[in-house]
């Protein structure tokens, strides 16, 4: 079985999901590329898992994390 990690990822939740102001504004700015992800960055990733084309993985995990390591 495979799987994806994402790491930071900007949605519509992020505003309604009970974060303070300041919060919002440094979300994702921990990660080496310095901003959250957008979904349409994501959505390759799943389809891969998804398609034949990952066919031969197997017990792999994607970090889609913005170049931070997967602990």
């Amino acid at each position: 079985m495979n799987g994806a990690a994402p790491g930071p990822f900007w949605t519509p939740l992020q505003p309604s999901g009970g974060q303070s102001e300041d919060k919002l504004v440094t979300f994702g700015k921990d990660v080496p590329m310095g901003r959250p992800g957008q979904p349409a960055e994501l959505a390759p990733t799943y389809v891969l898992l998804a398609s034949d084309e990952s066919s031969f993985m197997s017990g792999e995990i994607v970090g889609n994390t913005g170049g931070k390591p997967l602990a």
